[in-house]
C-alpha cells in the first residue's frame, strides 16, 4: 500500500509538472516569434531570431547603437508574458547556439545578467535583488535554529517571518535601458520557543517601508524609510512575570541605503548604511552599516531545476560599539518559476552576533539552524 500510495503522489506530480513544462515551450516558441515580429514592425529592426527561456528574452546587441538598444529593450518588456530582457553582448548565431545547446543554462549566466524589466503599474520582478543572508529581509520563510546557549529563551527555536517587497511603479531613465521603481517593503518576524509546553511565541518584529530602487547594468541601489517595533509574546510574559526580565518599549524610524554589484559567475557584492531619526527609548544610538558577499550558481542542475547558492552578511552597529553581526547561508534554490510561480530556497544557516529579535537586541546569540524561504 504505501509503494502504491508514492507511485500515486509521483504520478500525481507529473501529471501537474509536465503539462506546465511542455506549455512553458510553447509560450517561449511563441513569444520568440512575437518579439522578432514586434521588432521589425515597431522599430524596423531586423533579427532573424530571439533566443527565449521561461519568459526571458535575450537580445544581441553587438550590432546595435545605444537609441536601438534602449528602444528595443522598451519594446520587448511591454510584451505580455515577457519576464525580462537580457541584454546580450555576444553575436545573435552564438546566443542561438547557446540556447539550442544542452549547456544553455550554463554559458550565457557566465557574465553577469542586464537584465531589463518590464515597467508600468505593478510590474513583476525587483531591480535590487533580495539579500540571502540578511535576517531581516522581508520575504516568506519558516526555519528551525539550535541556540549554543539559553540567553535567548531556550536553545530550540522556530523562526517564521511573513512579507514581501512590492514594486507600485518602475519606469526608464530616459531614452536608456537604466531603470528606477517605488514601492513598499513589510514583513513581521517572529520567534517561538520548542521548549516551551505550548511552543510559546517570544518576539515579533514588525517592519514596514517605503522604498525606491534602481539599476544600471550590473549595478542596483535600493534606499527605504522605514518602521520598526517590537513586541513580546504573551505566554514569554506570563513565565516571566516572576522574574526580574525587563522588557523594552522598541520602536524606532530611519532610512538605509544599499549599493550592489553583480560580478561574472554569479558572485555579488554589496555594502551600505543607514541612521535612525525616531528612537524609543531615546538613548538607542542611531548608526549602522551593512555589507555583504554572495554566489548564486551559474550552473543549473537542470533536472531538478535548482542551483547552489551561498552567502554572508555583515551587521555593524553603533549600539553594539560596532561589533559584527555575522549571517552565513548556503543551499539551493528551485528556480523553475514557471511551475512552482515562485522561488524555493533551502539553506543551512549560522549567526554569530547580537540578536536582529528586537526585544533582546542587547543579548549575543550564536545559532545553527536550517530553513526554507519563498520569494515571488
Amino acid at each position: 500500500m504505501m509503494l502504491a500510495g508514492r507511485l500515486i503522489i509521483l504520478a500525481g506530480f507529473w501529471l501537474v509538472v509536465a503539462p506546465s513544462v511542455e506549455a512553458t515551450v510553447a509560450e517561449d516558441a511563441y513569444l520568440a516569434g512575437y518579439a522578432t515580429a514586434a521588432l521589425k514592425h515597431d522599430l524596423k529592426l531586423t533579427v532573424p531570431a530571439l533566443a527565449v527561456k521561461d519568459g526571458v528574452v535575450t537580445l544581441p546587441v553587438a550590432e546595435m547603437s545605444n537609441a536601438e538598444r534602449a528602444a528595443a529593450t522598451r519594446v520587448l518588456s511591454a510584451i505580455p508574458g515577457v519576464s525580462a530582457v537580457k541584454v546580450s553582448e555576444t553575436a545573435q548565431q552564438q546566443v542561438m547556439d547557446y540556447s539550442s545547446s544542452s549547456s544553455s543554462s550554463e554559458q550565457p549566466r557566465i557574465a553577469a545578467d542586464n537584465l531589463v524589466l518590464p515597467t508600468g503599474l505593478l510590474p513583476n520582478g525587483h531591480l535590487f535583488k533580495a539579500l540571502l543572508a540578511d535576517p531581516r529581509w522581508a520575504h516568506f520563510s519558516a526555519a528551525y535554529r539550535n541556540y549554543q546557549s539559553d540567553n535567548f529563551d531556550g536553545r530550540d527555536i522556530a523562526s517564521v517571518s511573513f512579507g514581501e517587497t512590492i514594486p507600485f511603479y518602475r519606469a526608464n531613465f530616459g531614452h536608456t535601458t537604466a531603470q528606477w521603481e517605488a514601492g513598499i517593503q513589510a514583513g513581521v518576524f517572529s520567534d517561538f520557543n520548542l521548549g516551551a509546553s505550548s511552543a510559546d511565541l517570544v518576539n515579533t518584529d514588525f517592519i514596514a517601508s517605503v522604498y525606491s530602487s534602481m539599476r544600471a547594468g550590473q549595478f542596483s541601489a535600493f534606499g527605504r524609510i522605514y518602521h520598526q517595533s517590537s513586541h513580546l509574546g504573551d505566554e514569554f510574559l506570563l513565565r516571566k512575570v516572576d522574574t526580574k526580565f525587563e522588557r523594552v518599549n522598541l520602536s524606532y524610524e530611519g532610512v538605509d541605503f544599499k549599493l550592489s554589484y553583480e560580478l561574472p559567475y554569479g558572485l555579488r557584492v554589496y555594502g551600505g548604511g543607514g541612521g535612525l531619526f525616531h528612537r524609543e527609548p531615546s538613548e538607542l544610538k542611531r548608526w549602522s552599516a551593512q555589507y555583504g558577499v554572495e554566489f548564486r550558481s551559474p550552473w543549473r542542475i537542470e533536472f531538478a531545476a535548482m542551483r547552489p547558492i551561498i552567502a554572508a552578511d555583515i551587521k555593524n552597529y553603533e549600539e553594539n560599539d560596532w561589533s559584527t553581526d555575522i549571517s552565513a547561508r548556503a543551499g539551493v534554490e528551485f528556480d523553475n518559476s514557471k511551475v512552482l510561480g515562485r522561488k524555493l530556497q533551502i539553506m543551512v544557516e549560522y549567526f554569530n552576533g547580537y540578536t536582529p529579535s528586537g526585544q533582546f537586541y542587547k543579548d549575543k546569540v550564536e545559532y545553527v539552524g536550517l530553513g526554507a524561504h519563498y520569494l515571488f
